[in-house]
């Protein structure tokens, strides 16, 4: 594709990767497609991918694109391997495999698609409708050609055989929650079975797959469908210059602990600490992975084996992967699960191998990394940054071991360290620090949270490197118009404006582009993401709510509601953007890009004519 105005505005700027965040189920559908849900890998999907590339991006960070369940529409919470069935777009099936679903039943399920609102996906609708639509797909298979199909699940049985014998089970069980299932048969253990119980449960699997061949054989036919429009989505995606990064969420599914039981540490729960974004803590209630299992064998494999294969298979299919909190890879911060109350649990926790003697946690001695004369004591709380103070290279190598899984894997598929981002936010303990300075690997930074007045907050953007990854906001902030309307409504502005003029305008017209500021809040967003470009950051990152100008909130941390996950590119983009843009209250990437090249920072000496040739197209 020939270089575009924005492609060699972000070569003068240093941005490496303009990525537009954007979950599977915000994309926008054509009308003749429109299921209550989007998918990248629909019509509308290819649409807006050439939306998207026109305005400069050449991106997209994908969320987590596990299954979820009915009730559950966060993606934090899906599958670790298996994909999420919702994405699968029928108007637009692989090649050769068009017929599955005849177009009268496509239809009538478009028909039959209420939504509140455009801009609104609904989960629940969607996942019926896929339901019933795979129902078909599955029924009309039995006279096609299996080759492929059939190379898919020997390549993928590892993963794919136990995740459809769970869905065959929930049925069976009438429950979703395998602790809940009657364990007679074995049905709680089947694929972590060992020794003398291995051969009765291999028997029992058997039997599984003959009793509920049509569903086992259903959900496999999904999941190959879905990784082929996959693999063509990317390859599409590839052709324009818009490369795709997964999300490695740090939870499991119910589905994924199941199936890897053994690897877990028994009485402890992963979640955050107090913090500056939640004083109150967050007791998420995941599974901990055991160190004690990080490279010897169970019956499933090591800790190190499961998470190899989990990125090796985001490797082989992005081209890079966002480590979500990766704190929960080098130094979980993990807390007792006999507490009746988990926020009074969570606030009490203990980083996993930063606890050496901890009177409240004595088990968590024999897992100890840092020694305790390496600790602050009371100088700090013990969920601070700094409650470790010093680590030798060998200890740092230690607290390093799963991180290093997923570099590894990076560079094994022609990667390398500038592919892989960790969503550190607010806070960074000296071991995360430590790992991640032996990788090369940068942190976000999260302007819209920037205290100006502070010079070493983490948010700040002169304060980001190379290998940072910055953005105005994410997935689980508020609309950065949102933001700046607050700052606005409550006289705010001061600090932002004298920073931003600061870094973005010469010394003689600071004091008016203050007044600029401080007076219009589209002016502001704008500055706000000139400022992200040109940072020292080589990476920058634009959540699509922010693109379109949208003031709904995308998810609010630790609620759980239909609201959460439902924010969607309403059908009406591209008009809406042809008309907001140049007036500014959507994000004019052209306008803001030609602010950054006028910068006093940036000195190189075509930066005044592409300026000017962004502002004048």
């Amino acid at each position: 594709m020939p270089e575009t105005p924005i492609d060699a505005a972000l070569k003068i700027l240093g941005t490496r990767r303009l990525l537009l965040s954007i979950h599977d189920s915000s994309f926008p559908s054509r009308p003749e497609e429109e299921i209550g849900r989007g998918s990248p890998y629909a019509l509308g999907g290819y649409d807006f991918l050439a939306f998207i590339r026109s305005l400069g991006f050449n991106g997209i960070q994908c969320g987590p694109q596990g299954r979820t369940t009915r009730g559950n529409a966060s993606p934090y919470d899906s599958t670790a391997f298996s994909r999420n069935p919702l994405s699968l777009a029928f108007w637009n099936l692989p090649d050769g495999w068009q017929a599955l679903v005849d177009r009268s039943a496509l239809e009538q399920a478009v028909k039959s698609t209420t939504l509140a609102a455009a801009d609104r996906s609904d989960h629940e609708q969607a996942y019926d409708t896929t339901a019933r639509l795979l129902t078909l797909a599955h029924e009309a298979h039995a006279d096609r050609p299996t080759d492929a199909f059939d190379a898919f699940r020997a390549a993928n049985r590892q993963w794919l055989e136990p995740d459809a014998v769970y869905q065959a089970l929930t049925g069976d069980h009438d429950s979703l929650d395998w602790t809940t299932w009657a364990d007679s048969r074995g049905d709680r253990t089947l694929f972590c079975a060992d020794g003398r119980s291995r051969t009765p449960a291999e028997r029992r699997v058997a039997e599984i797959r003959r009793q509920y061949a049509v569903q086992i054989e259903r959900y496999e036919l999904a999941q190959f469908l879905v990784h082929e429009q996959h693999a063509q989505f990317q390859q599409a995606a590839h052709r324009i210059g818009v490369a795709l990064l997964a999300d490695l969420q740090v939870g499991l599914s119910s589905r994924d602990i199941w199936r890897l039981q053994p690897l877990f540490m028994p009485g402890y729960r992963l979640g955050a600490p107090p913090s500056r974004t939640n004083s109150e803590g967050q007791p998420w209630g995941y599974r901990v992975l055991d160190p004690a299992w990080y490279t010897e064998p169970t019956a499933v494999g090591s800790v190190v084996d499961y998470l190899r294969a989990r990125s090796d298979k985001l490797m082989a299919e992005f081209d890079g992967v966002r480590i979500d909190h990766p704190q929960g890879l080098v130094c979980p911060w993990v807390y007792r699960d006999d507490d009746p109350d988990q926020f009074h649990a969570v606030q009490h926790g203990a980083r996993l191998f930063s606890s050496p003697d901890l009177a409240d946690h004595p088990g968590l001695r024999a897992y100890a990394i840092a020694r305790p004369d390496q600790l602050a004591r009371g100088a700090h709380t013990r969920h601070a940054d700094g409650w470790v103070t010093s680590l030798d290279d060998d200890q740092v190598e230690r607290y390093g071991t799963l991180l290093a899984v997923v570099v590894e894997s990076a560079r094994r598929f022609g990667r390398d360290a500038r592919d892989v981002a960790c969503e550190t936010l607010s806070t960074q303990p000296y071991p995360l620090k430590r790992v991640m300075e032996r990788f090369g690997l940068g942190r976000f930074r999260i302007t819209q949270k920037m205290k100006v007045d502070v010079p070493d907050d983490p948010y700040r953007s002169d304060r980001a490197s190379r290998s940072d990854w910055i953005m105005m906001g994410n997935h689980d902030t508020p609309s950065i118009w949102n933001v700046v309307d607050r700052w606005h409504a409550e006289d705010r502005t001061a600090d932002p404006a004298a920073y931003l003029a600061r870094r973005l305008v010469s010394a003689d017209r600071v004091e008016s582009f203050e007044r600029t500021l401080r007076d219009d809040a589209r002016q502001m967003v704008h500055a706000l993401f000139a400022d992200v470009l040109v940072s020292n950051a080589e990476n920058a990152v634009v959540f699509f709510a922010d693109l379109i100008g949208s003031r709904e909130t995308y998810n609010r941390p630790g609620t759980v509601g239909s609201q959460n996950w439902s924010l969607r590119v309403p059908p009406s983009y591209r008009d809406d953007y042809a008309r907001q843009a140049p007036a500014l209250s959507a994000l004019n990437i052209a306008y803001s890009a030609s602010l950054a090249l006028r910068s006093p920072l940036v000195r190189h000496p075509d930066a005044e004519r592409l300026a000017y040739r962004l502002n004048n197209p």
